[in-house]
């Protein structure tokens, strides 16, 4: 069974991300698993911008390495991915805007010269509706039927209607038509496969599973890559009942939503590093006041602004130190989308049943490319409790009573004969602050030590909770992967390419980040011949926090730091390396 991974590739604003999408879309209706990345610029127009659709039979789990078709809106994307076509491959260009001499061709690739503007200059003089005409192409020698690529064209104008619909089908037909009189389909071209696969970005997944959890507000200020999350929930949240609010800053979104959940109401905020960095103050608050909350975090490449359209897992050492002083926190590491809807259930559950902030950590390789999801993973059937309070005992209130678990009885405001204080400053069990004039008393020295004591037992409540390391493939595996986040998915598609090479491997992940479930891991990776701690950033993070929990020491890196995804064959190299050369 074959694959196919076409590319497409232009400035800024020549519309590369919606081709990328409607191929994207065209492969998953015909029954086959994608993955599409999407690789953009922080600019408006201009630069290099380009996308990958990879569709298979079976289970893809990132891009892949090399590509089959190149549609090619420019010299430069020429010269740049000319050397990723795999033999057997195509490039399609219009000649009319530049030329690919057959000597800038690798071996066993070839060329088709598309008139794209002069097909677009029968519908209209908007030289955007080339693309129509290079997606018609492309789909040809992708093996995509045209229906299947009108029906996917005509969606993505939504509601409009009329000419402009007509113009681009128009196009799109004569594109293919000319694809099929001067070319034949590409050698792995794909065909039907089945029913049409759900497809969605991490961040669409992440919105669904925060609508399917239950909650009703959303507070964030936008900033890539967390943007669409807001984006996805405010243009459903008629359907959802989500309430959407944008905020002025990152400071006010993380308020707000602390604000709705002390109200009673599930509440989540989404951002990423820089804006992370400005809720941290927040955060703490959340802890003290012992306040459920749901962040988002996704990661791009820092300091600073960094790369801010490019990957990166550098923040995992500021979220599991964020705010003041310590409170329990957990930290989930989805590594798809599928995981990604799952886990954002698991973290409102968290948030609630612990009264305590829960980070999800995803990253822009996550939260914006695209992924086929299994129906049946998507569920919105999933059981929201009702939230239980307390009821008037004629007994004063004790908001922050001491218990085994560390979880208090709550109440919510407006409750009658429930009142407490509930201050950022440390307090007892009513809620009166002990800080200022009590602080360094001895009886309230004391009370200090209970109160911090009482809230950090919900780690051991948190651990019990959250789902531990997971062990993919035989326990008698010749190297043992370790890796958290969307790092995970090149790794899946390495693994059975070293198998055919002779060269067994195994995979060890955690979808909770922290608390760090630490016998378990032992358990895992005592055994392992050889360990290769694969993460996207400078210090391996990821596996400095395992060392200091259990001691487990990592001397075999693949660590990653240039705002690029992990590919497949990058790991490969590596893995081959420390097996045949030591």
């Amino acid at each position: 069974m074959s694959e196919i991974s076409i590319r497409a590739g232009g400035a800024a604003g020549d519309g590369i991300a919606s081709v990328g999408e409607v191929l994207s879309k065209s492969v998953s209706r015909m029954g086959l698993h994608v993955f599409g990345l999407n690789a953009y610029q922080s600019v408006i127009r201009g630069g290099h911008v380009w996308f990958q659709a990879r569709g298979s039979p079976e289970p893809v789990y990132s891009q892949g390495d090399g590509c089959d078709v190149i549609y090619a809106l420019d010299k430069q994307t020429a010269d740049i991915h000319l050397p990723s076509l795999r033999r057997g491959g195509t490039i399609v260009f219009d000649p009319e805007k530049f030329q690919v001499p057959d000597s800038d061709l690798p071996a066993g690739v070839r060329s088709l010269p598309v008139p794209t503007l002069e097909i677009a200059r029968k519908y209209t003089t908007q030289s955007i509706l080339q693309n129509a005409a290079g997606l018609g192409a492309t789909a040809f020698l992708s093996g995509i039927p045209l229906d299947v690529l009108h029906h996917t064209l005509a969606d993505s104008f939504g509601k409009k209607k009329g000419e402009v619909v007509d113009w681009n089908l128009g196009a799109a037909a004569d594109g293919y038509a000319f694809a099929a009189a001067h070319a034949a389909a590409n050698d792995h071209a794909i065909s039907p496969h089945g029913p049409a696969k759900l497809l969605m970005t991490g961040n669409q997944a992440i919105a669904l599973g925060a609508a399917a959890a239950g909650c009703k507000f959303l507070s964030q200020y936008p900033m890539t890559p967390a943007s669409t999350i807001m984006h996805w929930l405010a243009a459903h949240s008629a359907e959802t009942g989500v309430v959407v609010k944008q905020a002025e800053d990152e400071l006010a979104a993380i308020n707000m939503a602390i604000g709705a959940s002390f109200g009673g109401v599930r509440s989540m905020t989404a951002t990423s590093g820089g804006g992370f960095a400005l809720m941290v103050e927040a955060l703490g608050m959340a802890g003290m006041t012992e306040t459920p909350l749901v962040v988002v975090e996704s990661q791009r490449s820092g300091p600073s602004t960094g790369l801010p359209t490019k990957t990166e897992q550098g923040d995992l050492n500021m979220m599991l130190g964020a705010g003041q002083s310590e409170f329990p926190r957990a930290i989930l590491a989805p590594s798809n989308c599928g995981e990604a809807y799952k886990a954002t259930i698991r973290a409102f559950e968290l948030a609630e049943a612990w009264q305590t902030p829960v980070l999800l950590a995803s990253d822009l390789h996550l939260s914006e490319n695209y992924q086929t999801v299994d129906r049946e993973d998507i569920r919105f059937d999933i059981p929201v409790p009702s939230l239980v309070t307390v009821e008037p005992n004629g007994h004063e209130y004790k908001r922050y009573q001491y218990t085994e678990s560390g979880v208090s009885p709550r109440a919510f405001p407006g409750q009658a004969g429930l009142n407490w204080v509930a201050g950022s400053d440390e307090h007892d069990e009513k809620g009166h602050l002990i800080s200022d004039v009590k602080s360094g008393v001895p009886i309230w020295v004391a009370e200090r030590t209970k109160m911090m004591q009482k809230r950090m037992r919900k780690l051991q409540g948190l651990a019990a909770q959250s789902p531990g390391p997971i062990r993919e493939g035989p326990a008698s595996a010749a190297l043992t992967f370790v890796a958290w986040g969307s790092t995970i998915g090149a790794i899946r598609d390495a693994m059975p390419i070293l198998a055919a090479q002779g060269i067994v491997t195994n995979l060890v992940h955690p979808p909770t980040v922290y608390p760090v479930h630490g016998e378990q891991l032992r358990a895992l990776l005592e055994p392992a011949k050889l360990t290769l701690l694969v993460e996207a950033n400078f210090s391996g993070q990821y596996g400095r926090l395992v060392r200091a929990e259990t001691g487990l020491e990592f001397p075999h890196k693949l660590l990653k730091y240039d705002g690029e995804p992990f590919y497949p064959m990058e790991i490969v190299g590596r893995v081959r390396e420390m097996v045949h050369h030591g």
